[in-house]
């Protein structure tokens, strides 16, 4: 519980990319995941071999006799970002919206400050109508591969869904990169209607924990309920 625009295509070309320059011999096997948090992860796991890690300068100098592939990687990668401060993370989660076009109001939650305030808040959403998760995030300073956000539901201590969400491979760049789940539709009826404790996982290929938070939803008959 709770598609292919520009932005997406990209992504996936730089991780095509990224494993032509710096794993040519690479090899994938789709059949599990190894989460970072063991206790709520447990299930989900990637069975394959990493690439070996470059920075994207030393990508930017691979094959500089190559011409077409020089070319190839500034038009995507894009010319190598000035320096940045260096205690900010590769990555920052910046916000998660819930896009409901029924919804009265934006449902956006602030994940750059107290991520403990936001179990004192509750969020709503109104049973039966259709909505995707939007993950808002920055790439600072290297190419990060597979990320992925993981999405477990709890209700009364016990969990009745879990998710993995592939955002993909991206690069460092001044603009935020926006990611949306596939639509899906909010639980309806009498049974279904309460409050349900989310946690919310943003990790990567190397089992990096970018961000992890816990957040209420309050599945209602209406809005204003």
């Amino acid at each position: 519980m709770l598609g292919l625009d520009m932005c997406e295509l990209g992504a996936q070309v730089l991780e095509l990319l990224w494993l032509t320059v710096c794993a040519r011999d690479f090899m994938a096997d789709k059949e599990g995941i190894r989460a970072a948090h063991e206790e709520d992860l447990d299930e989900v796991d990637l069975n394959y071999k990493a690439p070996e890690k470059k920075t994207l300068q030393e990508i930017q100098q691979l094959d500089q006799d190559d011409e077409s592939l020089t070319k190839y990687k500034q038009a995507l990668l894009g010319p190598i970002p000035e320096a940045v401060d260096p205690s900010l993370p590769n990555v920052q989660v910046t916000r998660l919206t819930l896009v409901c076009e029924q919804a009265p109001g934006p449902i956006t939650m602030d994940l750059t400050g107290d991520l403990e305030s936001l179990k004192n808040q509750v969020f709503v959403l109104k049973e039966g109508v259709d909505y995707k998760v939007k993950i808002s995030f920055k790439v600072n300073k290297e190419i990060v591969c597979g990320l992925k956000y993981l999405h477990h539901t709890y209700r009364k201590g016990l969990r009745v869904d879990k998710a993995v969400y592939m955002v993909g491979s991206y690069g460092p760049r001044t603009e935020e990169y926006e990611f949306l789940t596939p639509m899906e539709e909010a639980p309806k009826g009498l049974l279904v209607r309460g409050t349900y404790h989310i946690k919310s996982f943003f990790t990567d290929d190397d089992k990096t924990d970018h961000l992890s938070w816990e957040w209420d939803l309050n599945i209602k008959k209406d809005w204003k309920d």
